[in-house]
């Protein structure tokens, strides 16, 4: 008979799942361990069982069988039909009061879904957000959980154990009901399309646009990394621009296929945020960049035609050129600024559809480190929610507003010279649209509103009096009709 020692299970023990479970290991838990082919669990114990306490099984009712009280399973598997079975699997073994957590990169309406039903049989089910990779996983991931706040009070202290630190302060926290794990996970990775866009449009301005080489922008990268822009991204962009590919001597970044793929994260950002009226442009041009790179048959058509434009050089004095480089930085810090503040938006806007009380606060505060978005300024969105400053946009905030303020003339020189030379900052661009689209007190949706009351008698509003309006517009003269 199986006895009941671990605290913790890990089902699926590919990269992410074993080195979780490790993780887990290196800080005092007994850790279950699962995988339908038992090779990967008997890999893990041949290479790594001595780092820990763990649990090996062969079957998933030994598996359940050796977890104690209430049973509480990590599920580190592919999103979708393969997390769907494997939590069949576990319902079926488990008994009420039990806990399922779902650390995959799920579509949160699955999760609410499968918690509803999973409830419905007594247990509980948590949609748990991981980020930081594969090394993340191992030496300390960002989480975000969702789930109630019964199963909380047993899984807090398990992932408080093995969660990353910043500034003292284990980056994980309860982030809601159901859902709302996985919800914040989807913007945080939509937020992370729109980081790493950024960066790509910077690096094209200073390679295509002033002729650098990748080592020279690694320079200038790894410069930034020092400023207000410090964060992972900026580091590991720098670290990958003075990699050399060793089979043809050239920097790798230029052997590599631009083809940039996507695993779905992005695009639910960019639907959700439609669903709920947000606009998230920084992010939507990102997922739309990652498109167009895949493109490839239009693209090469495209240069075959030679399609007219600017030859993609900007062309400037060493002196202008510095200042240029310069322009760039505080256009991707500000841009950086408003994919955030739009994210935010989106998550502040999905809590009250969904009825959650996401502390927004509390989510900057675990992005601090071990994911991907990590970035020092974290501590300052943190304390712009904290302080009521954010509570209409972080935008508003007067450390983002100053920061802006500060870089907004540099930030239109790039979009203009980046336009006059044919080179594309869609993200860069929208940024800059969505700013002073923000700060106008009016815009053109008075003649779309008109437009669509012409074709479609939908009606408009008046700024004179309240009420719904509709005008006869084929027969001149007749006046308004209130509705």
């Amino acid at each position: 008979m199986v006895e009941a020692t671990a605290n913790i299970g890990v089902v699926g023990l590919a990269a992410m799942g074993s080195n979780l479970a490790r993780n887990l290991a290196h800080h005092g838990n007994t850790v279950a361990v699962f995988n339908r082919h038992y090779g990967r669990t008997q890999t893990l114990m041949d290479e790594h069982g001595g780092e820990g306490a763990f649990v090996p099984a062969k079957t998933i009712e030994d598996f359940v069988a050796s977890l104690a009280r209430p049973r509480t399973a990590i599920i580190m598997v592919k999103a979708g039909a393969p997390t769907d079975a494997v939590i069949h699997e576990l319902v079926d073994a488990m008994e009420p009061g039990d806990i399922i957590v779902d650390g995959g990169n799920s579509y949160f309406e699955d999760t609410m879904k499968r918690e509803k039903e999973i409830r419905a049989r007594g247990l509980h089910f948590v949609g748990c957000g991981v980020s930081g990779g594969e090394e993340g996983a191992l030496n300390g991931p960002s989480l975000m959980p969702g789930g109630t706040e019964e199963s909380w009070k047993t899984l807090g202290p398990i992932l408080r154990s093995i969660a990353a630190v910043a500034e003292g302060e284990p980056c994980v926290t309860h982030i809601g009901e159901n859902g709302a794990g996985h919800f914040v996970k989807m913007v945080h990775n939509g937020i992370e399309y729109a980081d790493m866009q950024l960066i790509a449009e910077s690096y094209d301005l200073l390679r295509r646009g002033l002729g650098l080489t990748p080592a020279e922008i690694g320079d200038v990268f790894a410069t930034w990394n020092t400023t207000e822009l410090n964060s992972y991204l900026i580091e590991i962009t720098a670290d990958i621009l003075h990699e050399t590919d060793k089979k043809t001597g050239k920097p790798l970044v230029d052997v590599i296929v631009d083809h940039a793929g996507m695993k779905g994260t992005g695009t639910w950002t960019v639907q959700t945020a439609l669903s709920l009226a947000v606009p998230v442009t920084g992010i939507a041009e990102a997922v739309f960049a990652r498109g167009l790179s895949s493109q490839s048959v239009q693209r090469e058509e495209a240069a075959g035609q030679a399609l007219s434009g600017p030859d993609t050089h900007i062309d400037l004095s060493a002196r202008d050129r510095d200042a240029f480089i310069e322009d760039i930085r505080q256009a991707l810090y500000a841009s950086k600024i408003v994919a955030y503040a739009q994210g935010f938006d989106e998550i502040n806007a999905g809590a009250k559809e969904y009825g959650w009380n996401i502390d927004l606060a509390a989510v900057a505060r675990i992005w601090r480190g071990g994911c991907i978005i990590r970035a020092q300024f974290l501590n300052v969105v943190s304390d712009a929610f904290e302080s009521g400053e954010a509570d209409v946009s972080l935008l508003f905030a007067s450390y983002f507003k100053d920061a802006i303020n500060k870089a907004q003339a540099s930030w239109r020189r790039v979009v203009a010279r980046a336009s006059e030379g044919g080179v594309p900052v869609p993200a860069f661009s929208s940024s800059l649209s969505y700013y002073d689209g923000l700060r106008s007190a009016r815009l053109p949706a008075a003649l779309i509103q008109a437009q669509r009351d012409f074709f479609g008698a939908h009606t408009y509003g008046r700024i004179d009096q309240p009420g719904a309006f509709h005008t006869l517009w084929a027969q001149k003269g007749r006046p308004e009709i209130a509705m």
